[in-house]
C-alpha cells in the first residue's frame, strides 16, 4: 500500500488491492427531507408520517442523497486535488439498505486495477469499488468507479503500459 496520503497521490501511487476507509457523515431528518423535496420527492423521503405506512416503515434518504454523501467523502478524503482529472464514469450503483435519519456513513474504497493510458501518457485510470457503510458496518450502497489521475512523470514506465 502506498505511503503517500491519498490527497497527495499521482497515478503511480495507486496499487491494485489497496483498501482504505474514511469519512464520517451523519444524516439528519431535516437534510433528508430537504434533499428529497428538491430532487426525489417520493413520500417515503419527504413525509415522515406517510413513510411510516410505506414498505420501509419510516423515513429514508434518497439513494441519490447517499450517492452525493459518498461523493463528498471521496472529495474530502480520497480524490487527489493535485492529480485528479475527473472521471469517465461510475458503474453498478446499488442501494443495498435504507439510510435513515441518524445513520452515520463512511466510505470504503478498494482499488481493483490501475491502467496507464497508452494514447495519453500523462494520465492513468484507477478502477475502484466504492462501498458506503453505516454505523453498524452494513453496506448501504456500492458502486464501481473510475478516476483519471495525472502521472507524476508523463513518460511511459519502463517495460510498457
Amino acid at each position: 500500500m502506498s505511503q503517500v496520503p491519498p490527497t497527495e497521490r499521482f497515478f503511480e501511487d495507486y496499487s491494485a488491492g489497496e483498501r482504505h476507509e474514511f469519512g464520517s457523515y451523519t444524516m439528519t431528518e431535516t437534510e433528508i427531507i430537504g434533499f428529497a423535496r428538491q430532487w426525489d420527492p417520493q413520500s417515503f423521503h419527504t413525509d415522515p408520517v406517510a413513510a411510516q405506512g410505506s414498505n420501509y416503515g419510516g423515513l429514508i434518504a434518497s439513494g441519490w442523497h447517499t450517492t452525493c454523501v459518498m461523493m463528498r467523502l471521496l472529495v474530502e478524503n480520497w480524490i487527489s486535488p493535485r492529480a485528479s482529472m475527473g472521471s469517465p464514469g461510475v458503474d453498478e450503483i446499488r442501494w443495498h439498505r435504507p439510510v435513515r435519519p441518524g445513520d452515520t456513513l463512511r466510505v470504503r474504497i478498494t482499488v481493483e486495477r490501475v491502467r496507464r493510458s497508452e494514447s495519453k501518457p500523462d494520465r492513468g485510470v484507477v478502477f475502484q469499488k466504492n462501498e458506503v457503510l453505516n454505523q453498524a458496518d452494513e453496506v448501504v450502497m456500492s458502486s464501481r468507479g473510475m478516476g483519471m489521475y495525472r502521472c507524476r512523470d508523463a513518460a511511459p514506465p519502463a517495460g510498457g503500459s
